[in-house]
């Protein structure tokens, strides 16, 4: 069985208004997950550089960054990264681009975890409902186009409001989505911005919101998870 998990950490800034990277830690030790997809995981600004440092990674996580040829300072894509444990096996990774008018992005690598290779695929989507459809027909095409097809999970902030509509049809013609709960805001969570989907090919054991002291404070998201194995 797999862990996976995704995080809008908000650039490590909390809802009491302070950017606090051990807090986000923090949050991600007590979830414990194999792969983490991170969103907004950069400083948006100046040399966009990553919020959490490759020393506080080194030094006091069980992860690593998956590299994604980004700029030197920077974790991510468009502030879309991806932890693994750090004796997983990264077989590829690449950044997606996606259209949009806003600095927005998705990110995917092939990661053998405890003998298993997975794609994972992580993205923060448009505020648009038109564009949020269009990146995700450019990501599922993305993904479908590749030569060597693998189970596949896709998670991140889909910015997506409504239960069943917009991007959320078009990810399930192929996906299926696990029933983890509101995530935003933070402190009185009421939407499901976040989401995790699967391939066919994987079964969903267990899944929801992380809503411990601690996330509440760290980020205005929740973080989420789900459990895996093959179907």
């Amino acid at each position: 069985m797999i862990k996976v998990a995704s995080y809008n950490m908000r650039k490590g800034i909390g809802t009491d208004r302070r950017r606090n990277p051990e807090r986000i830690l923090e949050v991600l030790r007590e979830i414990d997950a194999d792969v983490i997809a991170l969103q907004e995981a950069d400083r948006r600004f100046g040399t966009r550089a990553a919020v959490l440092s490759s020393h506080l990674l080194d030094e006091h996580s069980p992860w690593k960054a998956i590299p994604l040829g980004a700029r030197e300072s920077s974790m991510g894509w468009h502030g879309n990264a991806l932890l693994v444990r750090k004796d997983a096996t990264v077989a590829d990774s690449e950044a997606i681009h996606l259209p949009t008018m806003e600095p927005r992005g998705a990110v995917m690598a092939d990661v053998r975890v405890d003998g298993t290779m997975i794609r994972v695929v992580g993205m923060h989507l448009d505020l648009s409902g038109l564009r949020r459809r269009l990146q995700a027909h450019t990501i599922m095409a993305h993904v479908e186009a590749s030569a060597q097809q693998h189970p596949t999970v896709m998670m991140g902030d889909l910015n997506e409001w409504s239960r069943h509509s917009g991007c959320l049809r078009d990810f399930a013609r192929h996906m299926d989505f696990a029933a983890t709960g509101p995530s935003f805001h933070a402190r009185r969570p009421v939407g499901r911005l976040d989401r995790i989907m699967v391939s066919r090919d994987l079964k969903i054991i267990d899944c929801g919101v992380h809503a411990s002291a601690c996330a509440r404070k760290a980020s205005d998201h929740l973080p989420i998870w789900a459990v895996l194995e093959a179907a």
